[in-house]
């Protein structure tokens, strides 16, 4: 039986060569999954990295070289053993070696890596060393043997090397660039065979019945006589056995499961997962190896015909269309050691309390782990996988060719068993990249990943993974010939929408009815918690003390993007104004980040099905920073969050221009019909009624009724002063003619009142006039506090509780209404606003 020993402690790691300071000792204790900066810090060798400008002071480490070692003795194998020495994951470029015998070298983080060492293994005790070079070095090594290639951080090498592409940095993250051991190590002891490769593939007849294919590998050891094994699978009951012939490696076994039960993704039904059990004897019967893992029964399927409106993109599972409510995922912290299954469980579970049902892993990050594919199993959440090209022209030459290969193999392989795994994609913005940001001239005829996308990456799914549809490149529009079709179109496959956030105003996100809108996005700060716990001003004082907080040098190393601050403001002249005083601009940035996020997001929803899906960017952040996540670093929602919880809701309201005209848009993502009262109130803000009207309506199971809004009910007599309330059941949503700048929004629009009650607090807040976006800032009162609701908009006289979660006890409730958390758009009607500097449109 396969016996296996983990390596997790009494490593240590030391700087060999690079620009090391001198307080760095020599030898430091090490963990192992972990890496240099993880074990230097733990050891206070060096500052926290998230902390203030710190991220610029560990350059030194972007050109270190470090050896991990570990004392290992390895007793004397049996006559007929096979002595193993596995790493899962190496962070870059090593060269493993035990005692005098170098094992082999390694140069990718998305591998792993298996070693023979029976030889080796001799009882005696020896030093196994990981000997890890800067990954910087080797890219620029490699970048000048093959010639320069372009990428979006230019003249950063991230694409010359299979590591973790933003560990160079990106414009949301820091440049850490670690080294060190990612993953497990592990001895696996073994005689006769082992289960090699097990690659699953599941899928549902027409009928109802599952059926599995498990294609196996099967690794001999060569040592003793070889002879006859057997392979037993069992899932829900049924068995099957086969017999593999002594001069044989690989076999097929199939299981067919009458009536299996479906997996569905969440809002669509039940989550249903199976054991599938496989177990490898060898002549004698001895078990030998085993392989087990959950199972889902489904299919999926992408549908790409052309019609009247371009090209489709639609998922279907289970035979059903399913309107993808998405987000971008990133990893969790930079620090990828440090993420734990509680920490995922948690991100998770946040995605589905935001109303989604979709998770991309984005192409410039890692393959996620076994604990973030099994939690999206459990709860429903599809997961679209890129592989891992993002936003470069990647040499298409020795040795990155095969190091793709090898790890596309692998994770292909690996990620099988998930049914929550529902489309691979060859990469993030490569083949517009090419396209549109100038790289053919630069190229002048060099490899740029071309073969990558249409070739390589789309063939070994093929081979491996049939049951799951393949996709080119986010964006791409699919079979599309470079002369035809431009790859970011709009009406053709996916489109990423950049332009709004980078050059124009949201309100452009209506001038475009795409077919999927993979990403698109707007920034906005992280939660006042998060930014005053790690981001300082310059003097080391608070960063709302500053003179000029936005342009605080510590500030700017929390805000990554080109400009971003700039953009901020541009795209808060025209809706909100651009508060003077820091803490406004705190609230404003973060609010109109929500509100341009959910005007997209109920747009393309409106107009199902003709666009199929929105994935925006991005759920999660992996360090304190200014960024287009919803959640921040410290797990703390943003109103952002709560904007996704309500555009993503299954039944919305959403009213915008429709043939010239303002319409309303009543979508209904549920298998129940929607009916009732549909019940118009123009009103002016202080509460007079100007107009009502009520209408019957029914919206069909999973679709959308979009109705013209009456003349009259369109045409206030003073747009400042007027409103439009517009509700069906429970769901109700306030209109407003003009922008916050030019409504006449009153300050102080509510009466508050706040009480502790069993598990934390309870806010109740009515409105004297009508109040925006009513948003508690909890964090300020207690780091862990959260709220059930947010952006809440009230009618003059409407009432609302907010029930706030808190494990403190003694807290004064008044605090909860104090004018730093609770907060209304209205607020920023009465503070002092600065002029636009520039209305330039500036480059992303």
């Amino acid at each position: 039986m396969m016996i296996s020993t983990p390596l997790n402690a009494g490593w240590t790691v030391s700087p060999v060569a690079g620009p090391v300071p001198a307080h760095i000792p020599a030898r430091i204790p090490a963990e192992v999954p972990g890496s240099a900066h993880t074990d230097l810090l733990r050891a206070g060798l060096i500052p926290d990295p998230y902390m203030d400008d710190n991220e610029k002071k560990l350059q030194w480490m972007h050109h270190v070289d470090w050896r991990y070692e570990l004392p290992l003795t390895l007793s004397v194998p049996a006559p007929e053993e096979r002595v193993d020495l596995v790493f899962d994951g190496v962070d870059t470029v090593s060269n493993i070696a035990l005692g005098t015998h170098e094992l082999g070298r390694t140069a990718n983080m998305h591998r792993s890596y298996r070693f023979d060492v029976r030889s080796a293994s001799n009882g005696t005790e020896q030093s196994l060393a990981v000997t890890l070079r800067s990954a910087t070095a080797y890219a620029e090594e490699l970048r000048e043997r093959l010639g320069d290639r372009p990428s979006a951080y230019h003249p950063v090498p991230f694409n010359f090397v299979r590591k973790m592409a933003c560990s160079f940095g990106w414009d949301w993250g820091p440049d850490l660039r670690t080294a060190g051991l990612w993953k497990e190590a592990r001895i696996e002891r073994w005689s006769v065979a082992r289960l090699a490769q097990v690659t699953p593939s599941v899928t549902v007849t027409a009928e109802g019945t599952g059926h599995v294919e498990l294609r196996i590998s099967v690794e001999r050891s060569g040592l003793g006589q070889a002879g006859a094994l057997t392979l037993a699978a069992t899932v829900l009951g049924q068995a099957v056995t086969a017999t593999l012939a002594a001069d044989s490696d690989s076999t097929v076994l199939t299981l067919d499961v009458p009536n299996a039960p479906l997996w569905w993704p969440a809002g669509y039904g039940d989550q249903p997962l199976t054991s599938l059990q496989l177990s490898l004897q060898g002549p004698g019967g001895e078990e030998l190896d085993s392989w087990e893992r959950r199972i889902g029964f489904r299919t999926v399927q992408v549908d790409t015909s052309e019609d009247e409106n371009g090209t489709a993109f639609t998922l279907i599972v289970n035979g059903k269309a399913v309107f993808v409510k998405g987000a971008n995922w990133i990893p969790d912290d930079h620090l990828l050691t440090r993420i734990t299954r509680d920490r995922i469980n948690r991100r998770l579970d946040q995605a589905l309390g935001a109303n989604m049902n979709l998770l991309r892993v984005w192409g410039g990050g890692i393959y996620e782990t076994e604990d973030f594919y099994s939690a999206c199993d459990e709860r429903g959440i599809l997961v679209w996988q890129d592989f891992l090209l993002a936003c470069a022209a990647y040499p298409e030459e020795s040795p990155l060719w095969e190091e793709i290969e090898a790890e596309a193999r692998e994770n292909v392989v690996r990620l099988a068993p998930h049914p929550s795994l529902v489309i691979w994609n060859g990469g993030n913005e490569n083949v517009w990249g090419h396209e549109d940001w100038g790289w053919k001239e630069e190229l002048a005829g060099r490899s740029w990943g071309d073969r990558y996308a249409h070739e390589l990456l789309g063939a070994i799914v093929a081979e491996l993974d049939p049951t799951r549809p393949y996709c080119d490149n986010s964006p791409y529009s699919p079979d599309r010939k470079p002369e035809d079709i431009h790859p970011n179109h709009p009406d053709h496959g996916t489109h990423h929408q950049w332009e709004v956030w980078n050059r124009i105003d949201y309100s452009e996100y209506r001038s475009e009815v795409p077919r999927f809108c993979s990403e698109f996005g707007f920034q906005g700060p992280p939660t006042w918690r998060t930014l005053n716990d790690f981001v300082h001003a310059n003097d080391g004082g608070p960063l709302a003390d500053a003179v000029s907080p936005k342009e605080d040098p510590v500030f700017l190393v929390h805000q990554k993007a080109d400009d971003g601050n700039g953009k901020l403001d541009r795209g808060l002249a025209p809706h909100l104004g651009i508060p003077a005083d820091f803490e406004d601009w705190h609230w404003a940035t973060q609010l109109n980040q929500a509100r341009a996020v959910r005007y997209a997001i109920e747009h393309y929803r409106s107009w199902w099905p003709r666009t199929a899906g929105a994935i925006v960017w991005q759920l999660n952040d992996c360090w304190p920073v200014t960024s287009w996540a919803a959640v921040d670093s410290e797990e703390r929602p943003k109103p952002l969050w709560h904007a996704l919880r309500l555009a993503y809701a299954p039944r919305i309201i959403s009213l915008g221009e429709r043939d010239g005209q303002l319409s309303v848009s009543l979508v209904n993502d549920t298998d129940q019909p929607w009916a009732g009262a549909l019940a118009f109130s123009l009103q002016t803000l202080g509460g007079e009624v100007r107009n009502h009207h009520e209408e019957q309506v029914e919206v069909p199971a999973r679709s959308v009724l979009t109705l013209p809004v009456g003349q009259a009910l369109q045409t206030p007599q003073d747009p400042s002063n007027e409103a439009l309330t517009v509700g069906l059941g429970p769901e109700l949503v306030v209109h407003t003619f003009v922008e916050d700048i030019d409504l006449q929004l009153r300050p102080a629009p509510l009466e508050a009142s706040a009480k502790a009650v069993a598990g934390g607090y309870e806010i109740t807040v009515k409105a004297h006039t009508l109040a925006r976006d009513i948003t508690l800032h909890v964090d300020r009162v207690d780091p862990a506090a959260s709220v059930d609701h947010a952006l809440v908009s009230l009618s003059a006289g409407a009432e609302w509780t907010f029930k706030v979660s808190s494990d403190v006890e003694g807290l004064d409730p008044a605090e909860f209404i104090s004018s730093a958390v609770l907060r209304t758009a209205n607020d920023l009607r009465a503070v002092p606003t600065q002029a636009l500097a520039s209305t330039a449109a500036t480059t992303a």
